[in-house]
């Protein structure tokens, strides 16, 4: 999925500010790529679901910095083809088994909707169908098509993966928490607890 370098052959009528620009989103995106797959290797050992936080808001800033451009427009009016689809499921199934205890969460569909709709979803699910939406959009960049990059991850973080993104980061962060201030709360329980056999005494 990320063997190859992001040096796309140059694609005319782009200036150099576009080309710099979309230069940045594909190290962002393949960065985030190959973190998530040694994440799932468990390369990082006990800190996987805070790297996770971590990448999964670095990529945010990736899409945030898309959404804010004009609408870029690819180059022809049907899409190339980018070729096969990477096979992420046995990425799918190591994060399912890293995150194994909170891997399902709910969240809000969205948030203007009145009464809000739940729906419940899955880390693992959701951080792969992200990994295949930027995966897709790397495979045009290298192979030369750079406005077909932009506009495709622009596309998909507005119509998909931002949201997919967003409700990831959301859960990742009250995972840890939760982990930070349970902690916490265990402990101050105890420190109450000596405290109140201390003065009974």
């Amino acid at each position: 999925m990320t063997d190859q370098e992001s040096v796309p052959v140059p694609e005319a009528g782009l200036d150099s500010d576009t080309e710099d620009f979309a230069q940045q989103i594909a190290d962002q995106v393949e960065s985030f790529l190959l973190a998530v797959q040694a994440i799932a290797r468990g390369d990082a050992g006990g800190a996987g679901i805070p790297l996770l936080l971590l990448e999964v808001s670095q990529v945010l800033l990736a899409g945030a910095r898309l959404g804010v451009q004009t609408d870029f427009l690819p180059a022809d009016t049907y899409q190339p083809d980018a070729g096969p689809d990477p096979d992420l499921d046995a990425m799918r199934v190591r994060l399912a088994e890293l995150l194994d205890g909170v891997d399902d969460y709910t969240e809000t569909f969205d948030p203007y909707v009145d009464p809000p709709e739940l729906v419940e979803s899955r880390l693992s699910d959701d951080l792969t169908s992200v990994a295949a939406a930027l995966a897709h959009g790397l495979r045009h960049f290298r192979d030369g098509r750079v406005s077909e990059a932009l506009w495709w991850w622009q596309f998909s973080y507005v119509a998909s993966w931002g949201s997919e993104a967003s409700s990831v980061l959301r859960a990742l962060q009250s995972v840890v928490a939760h982990d930070r201030l349970d902690a916490d709360i265990e402990g101050e329980l105890e420190q109450v607890a000596l405290a109140e056999k201390m003065l009974e005494s």
